[in-house]
C-alpha cells in the first residue's frame, strides 16, 4: 500500500537576491517520511497556483510549518506595525481557510510555530507581535549565533494540562522543548484550546476543541531531531496514524478531549 500523502506548507524565499523559490526545511520532510511514515510533498502556498479545494482532495494530511513572515494582523482585526515584521499574504490566503476546512472535515493537520499561530488565528485568536516585550515573559526567539544544534537546543519546560490531550500523548505532564519564535497567542479563540504553557505562561501546545480529527499544534519546532526526541516522536507518529486513517477512507478518531 502506498504511503499517505502529506502536504508540507512552504515559504517564499529569494536566492541570490533574484531567484524566487517556494522552499521547505529538510527537517520537516525527514520527520514526515521517517517518523510519520508518510510521503512528504511540498505545497506552494500561493492561491495563484493552488486552491484549498484541490489540496483537500490531493492530500491525506498537512504540516503547517514555521516561517519568518508572520500572519498579517488584519486577519485577527488589528493594524500592522513595524513590530509585526514581514508578512506573506499568499500563505495566509491558503493556510487559514485550509485549517478551517480541515477542522470541518476531520482531515488531519499538524501546526508548527507559525503553523501554531495560523491555527490560532483561523480559530479566532489574536497574537502579540513580540512576546518578549510583555512584562514577565521570556525571550523565545532563536539565538542569533551558534550551530544548528545550539539554535535548536532544549531551552524551557512546557507543562501540559493534567490528564489532557498532550499529557496523554506524551505520557508526561512536563517536557523540555526548543523555542524559536517571536510572536505569541494573547487571546485564544473559543475553540482554540491551549493545552500547554511555557514557564512564563506563553501558550505552547493546543488543539481545536470539538474537531472531528487530529488538530494538534505546537509553538516549538518538533521537526528537529524528530526520530530521537521523546517529545517529537509521539507527535509525528500520532499525526502519521491520523493521515493513514484518512487515506484508508476512515475518519481519524477525534483527539481525546480533556475533562
Amino acid at each position: 500500500m502506498s504511503r499517505p500523502r502529506v502536504g508540507i506548507i512552504t515559504n517564499q524565499n529569494v536566492v541570490d537576491n533574484q531567484y524566487r523559490t517556494h522552499s521547505g526545511g529538510v527537517m520537516n520532510t525527514q520527520a514526515v517520511a521517517e517518523v510519520s511514515g508518510c510521503m512528504p510533498l511540498l505545497i506552494p502556498a500561493d492561491p495563484r497556483f493552488v486552491s484549498v479545494e484541490e489540496l483537500l482532495e490531493s492530500f491525506d494530511g498537512f504540516v503547517l510549518t514555521g516561517g519568518r513572515p508572520n500572519v498579517h494582523p488584519e486577519e485577527y482585526g488589528e493594524a500592522p506595525t513595524e513590530a509585526h515584521g514581514a508578512f506573506d499574504r499568499n500563505r495566509d490566503a491558503i493556510t487559514l481557510p485550509l485549517v478551517r476546512a480541515c477542522v470541518e472535515r476531520g482531515q488531519p493537520f499538524l501546526g508548527i510555530c507559525r503553523g501554531f499561530q495560523e491555527v490560532a488565528v483561523a480559530m479566532g485568536s489574536t497574537l502579540h507581535p513580540e512576546i518578549r516585550e510583555i512584562p514577565g515573559r521570556l525571550n523565545h526567539r532563536m539565538p542569533p549565533d551558534g550551530t544548528i544544534e545550539e539554535k535548536f537546543a532544549l531551552r524551557h519546560k512546557v507543562t501540559f494540562t493534567e490528564g489532557g490531550v498532550f499529557h496523554q500523548l506524551m505520557g508526561a505532564q512536563e517536557v523540555m522543548t526548543n523555542t524559536l519564535h517571536g510572536q505569541g497567542v494573547t487571546r485564544p479563540g473559543k475553540r482554540f484550546r491551549i493545552d500547554g504553557y511555557a514557564p512564563d505562561e506563553t501558550p505552547e501546545a493546543a488543539y481545536v476543541d470539538g474537531a472531528k480529527g487530529f488538530t494538534l499544534s505546537v509553538q516549538w519546532h518538533p521537526e528537529y531531531n524528530a526520530a530521537a526526541d521523546p517529545v517529537s516522536r509521539p507527535l509525528f507518529e500520532s499525526f502519521g496514524d491520523a493521515a493513514r486513517a484518512w487515506a484508508e477512507g476512515r475518519m481519524a478518531r477525534p483527539v481525546l478531549q480533556s475533562a
